[in-house]
């Protein structure tokens, strides 16, 4: 894993997309957004997360512990889902209503990548949860780096591109977040 290669596209996507995207359509393998940038990010962002916990919870006792290991795991659950079930509407998105070609390979990529902002967003609210609030503002970033991706990447017409934009910005910010609310009405549920 290339941390120096995934803080380079991360910090690209977020400050020249346009230039981010042109390197991403480069890539001859679209299965490297997989190893190359979501998984990481999920690891970290799942590993803030179990820190920021641990911060405010204390390391008092196993009660702490297991506090920290739920919200890591229901944080890797949701950005894991979200991401996969965020693709597989895109791609039906795509093929349904743009009448564009089935590539489930190229609208992960695409996901992938777009999803850089909930990711640092994520990062950031894990170790330090009292910008929650900003970050909620932050996130609809989002909007720009698919508004760039959506004519580099997926080659959406011009006509559709403002439609496919807001589509795909509001499915990757809202899967993930379905996933977390379910996954922890259901540890509650359980426990």
């Amino acid at each position: 894993m290339n941390y120096k290669e995934l803080i380079h596209i991360a910090i690209q996507l977020i400050s020249s997309p346009v230039r981010a995207w042109e390197e991403i359509r480069l890539q001859e393998d679209r299965r490297k957004v997989f190893t190359a940038f979501v998984y990481p990010m999920i690891g970290l962002c799942g590993l803030s997360v179990f820190i920021g916990s641990l911060l405010v919870k204390g390391w008092d006792g196993p009660e702490s512990f297991q506090y920290a290991m739920t919200q890591c795991c229901a944080v890797a659950v949701s950005l894991f889902g979200g991401y996969f079930l965020a693709a597989y509407l895109i791609n039906g998105l795509c093929v349904r209503m743009f009448q564009m070609n089935n590539d489930m390979l190229l609208t992960q990529q695409f996901a992938g990548y777009a999803l850089v902002v909930p990711f640092l967003l994520q990062i950031i609210i894990g170790v330090l949860p009292d910008f929650n609030i900003i970050a909620l503002l932050l996130q609809f970033y989002i909007v720009y780096v698919v508004w760039e991706g959506s004519i580099v990447l997926m080659d959406v017409t011009e006509k559709d591109r403002l439609r496919f934009t807001i589509l795909s910005s509001i499915l990757l910010i809202a899967c993930p977040v379905v996933i977390q609310f379910v996954f922890n009405k259901l540890t509650v549920m359980l426990n």
